[in-house]
């Protein structure tokens, strides 16, 4: 069974409203230029959230210490990392906390080498599979899926990068043992950072239908 994540919840009520639909994780953006920007109000009710459903924050070449201090206050249960960040930046996240998911994200095109991936394959749990934008991800569009065939190793990862309703048979038709969650973010929202939890819940139920 995939696992799902919910990213770029904003405000508090729909926060609690996607909750109540229990998805495995819920993702919180903390990168200052997207326009789903967890604001401080709502950063507060992450440590709230139920704790069978874990809690990602997501960042873009921040400074370690911040993620590190996010990571504490808010008591994240998974990072996901969008920029550029090395390997050495993901093993000290590792180091620091042991119990910590470190997910990181790569923008996926026709010419994306996946041998780069190699390095990190001992210093993160998933990585994560996106369109590739200038954006940093949130797009709303997809990615030629084909493209992962010649993803030739076995560390997991999150399929990303406009995924919608249309795209459940596909998804369902995919044998890719490696695939362990899809995330969902622009095409389920009614605008930046809130999101439309019936239509979310429809996903749900056809994904396990």
């Amino acid at each position: 069974m995939l696992k799902l994540k919910v990213c770029g919840m904003r405000l508090a009520a729909n926060i609690a409203a996607v909750a109540e639909l229990q998805p495995d994780y819920l993702g919180f953006i903390f990168y200052e230029k997207s326009p789903r920007l967890i604001s401080d109000v709502s950063t507060e009710l992450i440590k709230y959230i139920p704790s069978e459903i874990k809690t990602v924050g997501v960042f873009v070449n921040e400074e370690l210490e911040k993620v590190k201090d996010k990571v504490n206050t808010l008591k994240l249960k998974a990072v996901q990392l969008h920029g550029s960040e090395s390997p050495e930046y993901c093993a000290a996240l590792k180091t620091a906390f042991g119990s910590l998911e470190v997910i990181k994200a790569f923008g996926i095109d026709e010419d994306f080498d996946f041998s780069g991936l190699e390095a990190y394959l001992n210093v993160v749990d998933y990585f994560l599979f996106d369109t590739k934008t200038k954006a940093h991800g949130g797009s709303g569009k997809t990615f030629d899926w084909s493209v992962l065939d010649r993803y030739a190793y076995t560390k997991p990862y999150f399929l990303s990068g406009g995924i919608d309703l249309e795209h459940t048979e596909a998804i369902k038709n995919m044998q890719d043992e490696r695939l362990y969650a899809l995330d969902i973010n622009s095409r389920f929202e009614m605008e930046p950072g809130l999101k439309d939890a019936e239509k979310i819940e429809e996903f749900i139920k056809a994904m396990n239908s």
